[in-house]
């Protein structure tokens, strides 16, 4: 690679980063209901960005590009997290237990102080849909996404995403129908 390929691939790096780091970091905190940790997945995805560029097919735009390593990124921390809860059961207590438990903060800037208890109990039932309704959902209803551009993300038919979230909204109904009393049907 010469000087001028360099310079031209580190403009365009910082170009794609000013673009998308708003996005990146917003999707993180959907799925992980914490600011440390969504800005955690948002440098490691840019990272991935920064390293993976020169290889970037153009199949998909880089939108979609960068929204499906944010998924991936996301979804890979939480098994992470997971196993690192399975460990602290059987294997050797930290002094910070918080780190084993990973214990949800709820620090999510869009949600007033006042309703953070009822956006956590929220964020909780969602977190306990399967993966891909979690993301046909949350892409969905948090990012606005049309239902092609979340098929082009999750790489699947349009009519597929279409039953993921009409899948999902009827087990949230379900589970919220049960955590909140002025959600009930009367």
């Amino acid at each position: 690679m010469t000087f001028y390929q360099m310079i031209e691939s580190q403009f365009h790096f910082e170009k794609l980063y000013h673009e998308y780091k708003t996005l990146v970091f917003n999707v993180a905190l959907n799925y992980l209901q914490n600011i440390e940790d969504a800005e955690e997945i948002t440098q490691d995805v840019f990272v991935k960005v920064y390293n993976s560029l020169e290889n970037f097919n153009q199949k998909s735009s880089y939108k979609t590009w960068i929204y499906r390593i944010t998924i991936n990124q996301c979804l890979d921390y939480i098994k992470q997290k997971n196993s690192q809860k399975r460990f602290f059961i059987f294997g050797k207590k930290s002094q910070n237990e918080a780190e084993y438990l990973n214990i949800t903060t709820f620090e999510h800037p869009g949600v007033l102080i006042e309703n953070q208890e009822e956006a956590a109990i929220l964020f909780a039932v969602i977190n306990t849909l399967t993966e891909n309704q979690k993301t046909a959902f949350l892409l969905s209803k948090l990012d606005g996404l049309s239902n092609p551009e979340i098929a082009e993300i999750m790489q699947v038919s349009i009519s597929s995403v279409e039953s993921l979230v009409f899948r999902a909204k009827v087990s949230l109904q379900d589970k919220l129908y049960e955590k909140f009393n002025h959600y009930r049907k009367k």
